[in-house]
This record gives structure tokens, C-alpha cells and sequence, in this order.
């Protein structure tokens, strides 16, 4: 294999000392890694059996698990949909993209073409590529106004703008290639991967390896799951829970069938997979349609937007048989972002030229060696639940900064005035908790420990200077109604 850099060349000599097989030549599909990346949609990271949940029922993705690493650090980019899955898909941090916020329908906000994804990487390189589910990284979707998954690397694509239309039940809203395909039988997650599947075996170009990116609408609401299913969870009583529940488990049937077809196919020991969320669970009840939202945090502090632990650590689970050992609990940080180094890393893929990336490779961890993060993991959330509207983890520590521009209301996108307001808003006060210690986030640390407070602190403004002086400012039309302001913690 024609190998791109001296970590890569470890890895492999890693593999190589532990008796594992390597490739020799990087022309065929069989000598690269196959990439299947699996993202689930606002699963808290308490909603799966193997991390903790008493109830839910996920049986293919415990044995997943099992199978590989679990990560009990994994964070998403950040703690709200479009943000995250951009810096998925870039490697960077969102706020550099501008993609500040969830995308709604005919935004301006879009991941620009200039932005170099990890699809159009693989893409280049040989790749076959496909993306199913949701898309959500631009508000003109299907327009030549904007790019689309196949300008950002994807030859083949059945999306959604956002959710999946009217409920995930017979969604009618997907497009294939540019072209609207009218209803769609079952429930999305039924819809996504049996389009997923037909692409593994009656579409791709079997000659080349390839990068799939399955992107579930489950659990947001609406939600819509089978009668079966929901039966299985008598003692879920409260309004709306056996219909969340069962949701998941839905979800985790999906991906059975999508594992069990890369059994089928014979990918399974040349397949890399990984599993995760979007962010973290939605909040009950934080608007009128999302009473069926009972997702859980587990021992985490916050949900969905918050910049606390809860809105921002994830499931995350990573399968390559045999190259990595399976039955792993791994505690060191991981993020979506680092999703992008790891695989040009392991394809033999050079990085982006020019575009400052926040990820790092984690190859050192699928062969058991330690990681050296050089960039801290780093969070800014401009509508955030609460007042930290940035963090920054380092080794156990997390810091996080309260800024002075308004404190506006969550989940409302993007309005007229708000990218200015980010650009002109500092940080100005900071709270500091030592995870190891204090998972929950109960006790700040900030007046215990000033040294190390001022320490963390400045290397959290740098980054968030330096990140906000970089995003964009898009043009909003003055229709886009203002977000109410919210109460504070």
C-alpha cells in the first residue's frame, strides 16, 4: 500500500506486530478500507442498552459494540444537527464553515462549495460514495442555488432536506439523484437503509472501495414507529415514551439489516463502521409537536444545545474486524471531526491543502496506542441552552466561556443580525469542571483552581477568536422572524 504519512505507516507496522494483515497494493478495492458511517439523529447518549438505558432494546447495535471499540468520550461537532453534520463532513469545526446553526427551508446558510468534504476526498481517490438520509448542510435543497450532495462528493444520493416528511412513517420527500420519488413505504429508517443496501448491491462500481454515509432521521420527532414494536414497552406509561422507545429499536433493526448485509456481501472484514448521533437527545416538550421526545443523557449534564456534556457526547461506536480488537471500552476523546484525518489517513489519502482542519486522526487507537491530540476539541454554540456559548476540552478538563452578546432564544436558526452579533461577541466569563472527577458538571471549579482556569481559559478565547474571525457573515433576508429570548440557568 502507498502510504501518505508517517502515523499511517505505524498504524499499519502496528497491525503488522500483532499478526494482522496488510495490504500491498492501493489500486484495488479489496486493499483499502471499505468506510460505513452510520448517524442517528438526536440519540442521547444514555438511549442505547450497551450505555446504560434500563429499557430500550438494542440488540444489534450492543452485539456492534461487542464487536469493536465503544467510546465512552465520543463528542459530535457540535450540539445541533446542521452544525455537526458539516463538521463531519469537513473536519472542521462549524463555525468556520458558517454553518452556525440547524439549516431551516430556503436559508441562505449552506455548506459552501469551496468547502472540501471528506465524500469529494474519497471521491477523488477512487472511491464510490453514497449518502442516504438526511442531508440538512444547505436550505435550497434540490436547487441549483445552492450545492447539493453530489457537488459535495456523494455520485449517488437519496436525501432529505431536514426530517422526513409528514412523519417518519411513508416519508414522501426524499429525491434520488435530483429527482423527487414520491412516497415511500415503511418507516424512514426502513426507507434509508433498504436504499442503502440496494446501493451495496446492484448499484456501486464493485471495483472500488467505498464510502457510504447513512444518515437515520431517527429519533427526532415527528416520530412514527411500528405497533410491534411499541407493544414490546407496556411499562413505558408516560404519553409519547413506547413510541420513542420503539423508535430506537426500530433504528437498531435498520442497522441489523444493514450490518447483515455487508455479511452477505462478504465486506465485513474490510469495512470500517461507525456508529453515532447528531448531538445530543431533545429536550420533552420544548416545542409543541415534540412530546414524544424521551430521550436520555444518561449521567450527563444537558441535552440537545446545550454546550454541556449532554448535548455534545455521543454514542460512538467503531467495527474493523480484524484490524481492530474487538470487545474494546476506549475512554480517550474522540469527535466526529476526527472522522476525516482518520480515513484519508487510512486510505492513503492526502489532507485538504489550505483549509485548517480540527480533527485528528485516531488510527493510533485502533491498534491500541495512545493518542496525541494536538488541537483541543472546541465547541461554539451561539444559541446554546444557557450561558456557555463555547468549550474546549483538555485531558480530563473542560472549560467553557459565557459570552457577552445576547442571550437569544434556542433553535431558531439563523435571522438578520446574528452573524454580526457572533462576530462582534467575546467571552467574558468562564466555567471549569475536571470530567474524571465530576461526569455531571455539578461543581465549578473556576475560583478552586485560578491557575489553571486562566490557563484554559486563554487557550479557549484564542481558539474562539480565531474560529469566529473565520466564518462567514451570510446575507438574511429581514422576513426571517427573531428568535425569543431564552431563560437562563
Amino acid at each position: 500500500m502507498l502510504l501518505r504519512s508517517g502515523r499511517a505507516l505505524l498504524f499499519w507496522v502496528a497491525l503488522a506486530a500483532a499478526g494482522l494483515p496488510l495490504v500491498c497494493d492501493a489500486t484495488s478495492a479489496a486493499d483499502r478500507p471499505n468506510f460505513l458511517v452510520i448517524l442517528c439523529d438526536d440519540l442521547g447518549y444514555g438511549d442505547l442498552a450497551c450505555y446504560g438505558h434500563p429499557a430500550i432494546k438494542t440488540p444489534h447495535l450492543d452485539k456492534l459494540a461487542g464487536e469493536g471499540i465503544r467510546f465512552t468520550d465520543c463528542y459530535a461537532a457540535a450540539p445541533v444537527c446542521s452544525s455537526s453534520r458539516a463538521g463531519l463532513m469537513t473536519g472542521r469545526t462549524p463555525c468556520r464553515l458558517g454553518v452556525y446553526d440547524w439549516i431551516s427551508a430556503g436559508h441562505p446558510m449552506h455548506l459552501r462549495r469551496e468547502e472540501t468534504t471528506i465524500a469529494s476526498l474519497l471521491k477523488g481517490a477512487g472511491y464510490a460514495t453514497c449518502h442516504v438520509g438526511k442531508w440538512h448542510l444547505n436550505g435550497k435543497f434540490n436547487s441549483p442555488e445552492q450545492p447539493q450532495p453530489g457537488d459535495h462528493g456523494f455520485e449517488h444520493w437519496m436525501s432529505t432536506q431536514n426530517n422526513a416528511a409528514p412523519t417518519h412513517e411513508n416519508p414522501t420527500n426524499f429525491v434520488r439523484n435530483g429527482d423527487r420519488i414520491g412516497k415511500q413505504e415503511g418507516f424512514s429508517c426502513e426507507v434509508v437503509v433498504r436504499e442503502a443496501v440496494r446501493w451495496l448491491t446492484e448499484v456501486r462500481d464493485k471495483s472500488k472501495p467505498f464510502f457510504q454515509f447513512v444518515c437515520f432521521h431517527e429519533p427526532h420527532e415527528q416520530i412514527a414507529s411500528p405497533a410491534d414494536l411499541v407493544a414490546q414497552y407496556p411499562a413505558a406509561t408516560k404519553e409519547g415514551q413506547a413510541l420513542y422507545y420503539a423508535n430506537v429499536t426500530n433504528m437498531d433493526r435498520a442497522v441489523g439489516r444493514l450490518l447483515a448485509a455487508l455479511d452477505e456481501l462478504k465486506l465485513r472484514e474490510n469495512t470500517l463502521v461507525f456508529f453515532s448521533s447528531d448531538n445530543g437527545p431533545e429536550t420533552l416538550s420544548r416545542y409543541p409537536t415534540g412530546w414524544r421526545s424521551h430521550g436520555s443523557a444518561g449521567p450527563l449534564r444537558g441535552m440537545k444545545l446545550h454546550l454541556y456534556e449532554g448535548g455534545i457526547r455521543v454514542a460512538g461506536l467503531l467495527r474493523y474486524p480484524p484490524h481492530v480488537k474487538p470487545g474494546q471500552t476506549v475512554h480517550e476523546p474522540v469527535c466526529s471531526l476526527d472522522l476525516v484525518p482518520t480515513f484519508c489517513e487510512m486510505a492513503g489519502v492526502p489532507l485538504p491543502k489550505g483549509r485548517e482542519l480540527d480533527g485528528t486522526s485516531i488510527t493510533p487507537l485502533l491498534s491500541g496506542a495512545a493518542l496525541d491530540r494536538k488541537t483541543p476539541l472546541f465547541w461554539h454554540y451561539f444559541r446554546s441552552i444557557g450561558q456557555p456559548k463555547a468549550a474546549m476540552r483538555v485531558g480530563d478538563w473542560m472549560v467553557l466561556g459565557h459570552w457577552d452578546g445576547p442571550q437569544l432564544g434556542p433553535g431558531a436558526s439563523v435571522h438578520q443580525g446574528d452573524c454580526e452579533a457572533i462576530k462582534a461577541a467575546k467571552l467574558v466569563k468562564f466555567e471549569l469542571y475536571n470530567l474524571k472527577d465530576d461526569l455531571g458538571q455539578t461543581t465549578d471549579l473556576a475560583e478552586k483552581e485560578p491557575t489553571r482556569l486562566k490557563e484554559l481559559s486563554a487557550m479557549l478565547v484564542k481558539k474562539y477568536t480565531q474560529v469566529r474571525d473565520e466564518g462567514p457573515v451570510w446575507d438574511v433576508p429581514p422576513d426571517q422572524p427573531k428568535g425569543k429570548k431564552q431563560k437562563t440557568e
